[in-house]
């Protein structure tokens, strides 16, 4: 990995971690099941949009045991991701695929112990997602987890918290940048303008071209999602203010 992809990787965690509060600590929660759900057995672990990697460097850095596909429709994250990951070998398989069709499960060879998202599945539209569950639970082996972080904004229903969920990635955000952390239109110019990834600009806007804004969905949303997906049990294992990890077991 050269320095200047070894940088850009970096800068993305930092980016990311000025709009994501203890964005580590989340990390870490999902880590944590993952180690007690097989700590010593060999297990694979899906990584659905798994742009740059950031997740899927850590569970193969934990587990050596582990191995990690990777998916993703961002041609600049994926190949971002290509290029800072070749230390781990066949451990990890980065597969260029769109969630949002119906063709992704295709491509990973079932069944896997795991699968995994971070700040992502909320680009989904919500029909959308109950799918992409659907089509979880059926990649999973039996007992098989899958692990959700993201933010999952309050709706009218609850003010006060909704306030203080505000406030505080107002405040996450005025520290990160104040501490040198890039904000994101300024962490994707530097990414357009690398050798090598700079290039894929105009296919990236091409496979996004047209797709509507997603609403935001309140956390009992997710769970009624993984409940319709046949899931036969979710709940939370983390929570933030709005941020959190929900869980399904198949």
């Amino acid at each position: 990995m050269s320095a200047q992809i070894s940088e850009l990787v970096r800068r993305w965690d930092d980016q990311q971690a000025a709009y994501i509060a203890d964005r580590e600590k989340r990390f870490d929660v999902i880590l944590d099941v993952l180690e007690l759900q097989h700590a010593h057995a060999p297990f694979t672990v899906v990584d659905l949009a798994c742009g740059p990697g950031s997740l899927s460097a850590r569970i193969l850095e934990k587990f050596e045991h582990a191995s990690v596909v990777g998916i993703d429709y961002d041609p600049m994250l994926l190949e971002l991701a290509r290029q800072s990951s070749t230390r781990f070998g066949d451990r990890l398989q980065l597969i260029d695929a769109d969630l949002a069709g119906a063709d992704w499960p295709n491509s990973v060879a079932a069944p896997v112990q795991a699968i995994v998202s971070t700040t992502a599945l909320h680009w989904l539209q919500p029909q959308q997602l109950v799918e992409v569950y659907r089509q979880c639970r059926e990649l999973l082996s039996p007992a098989g987890v899958l692990l959700n972080g993201d933010h999952f904004r309050f709706d009218g229903r609850s003010p006060a918290i909704g306030r203080w969920a505000k406030a505080h990635d107002e405040q996450t955000q005025r520290s990160a940048f104040a501490a040198g952390a890039p904000e994101w239109e300024s962490w994707w110019d530097e990414l357009r303008a690398t050798h090598g990834i700079g290039a894929l600009t105009d296919e990236r806007e091409r496979r996004f071209a047209g797709r509507d804004a997603t609403a935001p969905t309140a956390v009992d949303f997710q769970l009624a999602a993984l409940a319709q997906a046949g899931f036969r049990e979710s709940g939370t294992v983390w929570q933030l203010f709005d941020d959190y990890v929900v869980y399904g077991v198949r």
